[in-house]
């Protein structure tokens, strides 16, 4: 890895980040809270945040295997993953690389941002071309990014291949991991100490069911980390959404039941789904979603919509042709999916 100062964009290196003012009494016990221009009225929801989340954080990181220091709370992963390109890459200068197929949000936030995007095709097994990866780079390149289990394809990449990776690139690598709880493989957060360039996404929106809160999470060095609270907003993650993740995490009991289903439920649809006539393969799947391919997918996508049944066609994405996207349901919309396509003609 690159010294992190000569990864980091000069300005945000040097910035020195807004002030807040729940910021400047930390340490100290405070009781009457005439700082911030809040109203006097309506407590709780009168006062500002806590800008770091530090009650969320000293819940979530035993339970996650990291430090409070290694965390990153935002406005979902979504946020995370444009910070990554504010503090390292200079527009219409720096470079990333990814993968194709992939989580779309990637690019968007390139073009966002005036990076430019460099994306190399998976195999034809959804696995990771490690040395065209490698190859598409040059010292212009500040990130890489990759989702295992990968989003559309469902599969998770050989994690040797991932660490070479991280292990053979001078700069960040962001390793997706917004579907991890569904699959076996060993979480790579849990290896931070061994990779000082490793940057981890994770998520409250699929195993936790808390899509509608928006709490992303990142991984990092404390160093890393330290860097993103510089640049993000001071308020990022309200209150309302702290609370509710807190609760989550009172009972994780519940959490844990409800993945068991969704992973019974991910298996049993998965074989109705390849009996289907109109089914000519189904991919493996480590996440709560499945990639399958049918014989017109376009005709049957919208014959699904006309039946109130939503899901998604992937079949304009690279090595995707004629392919749905099927998330697991509840039994009962797993069970009406089904009844439909055993109707389709």
């Amino acid at each position: 890895m690159k010294p992190l100062e000569s990864l980091v964009r000069p300005n945000i290196w040097a910035l020195k980040p807004y002030s807040s003012a729940r910021d400047e009494y930390a340490g100290h016990d405070a009781h009457v809270f005439l700082d911030a221009n809040e109203s006097p009225y309506n407590q709780p929801y009168n006062r500002y945040p806590d800008p770091l989340q530090r009650e969320l954080k000293a819940a979530l990181a035993p339970l996650k295997g990291v430090t409070p220091e290694q965390m990153f709370f935002g406005n979902g992963s979504d946020e995370a993953i444009d910070l990554m390109y504010r503090v390292f890459c200079e527009p219409g200068r720096d470079n990333v690389v990814s993968i194709d197929p992939t989580y779309g949000m990637y690019k968007v936030c390139a073009d966002i941002n005036g990076v430019e995007f460099r994306s190399v095709m998976l195999a034809d097994n959804f696995q990771l071309p490690v040395d065209a990866l490698l190859k598409a780079c040059d010292n212009r390149t500040k990130l890489i990014f990759l989702c295992s289990p990968n989003n559309p394809t469902g599969n998770s990449f050989v994690r040797a291949d991932i660490e070479r990776v991280i292990r053979e690139f001078s700069g960040i690598v962001i390793v997706d991991e917004a579907y991890s709880e569904f699959c076996q493989q060993r979480p790579f957060r849990l290896d931070l100490a061994h990779y000082p360039n490793l940057v981890v996404l994770n998520t409250f929106s699929k195993a936790w069911g808390c899509a509608a809160i928006r709490l992303g999470m990142a991984f990092a060095s404390p160093e890393i980390i330290s860097i993103m609270n510089k640049v993000k907003y001071p308020y990022n993650v309200n209150k309302l959404t702290q609370e509710k993740a807190l609760e989550m995490l009172s009972d994780v009991t519940i959490q844990h039941q409800r993945l068991i289903l969704v992973l019974e439920a991910r298996e049993a649809l998965m074989q109705a789904f390849s009996e289907l006539p109109i089914c000519e393969k189904v991919f493996p799947s480590d996440a709560n979603f499945f990639l399958a391919r049918v014989k017109d997918a376009n005709r049957v996508y919208n014959y699904l919509v006309e039946r109130g049944i939503i899901v998604r066609n992937r079949s304009k994405v690279t090595l995707c042709n004629d392919c749905l996207r099927i998330t697991i349901g509840t039994r009962d919309e797993d069970e009406q999916l089904l009844k439909a396509l055993r109707n389709y003609e």
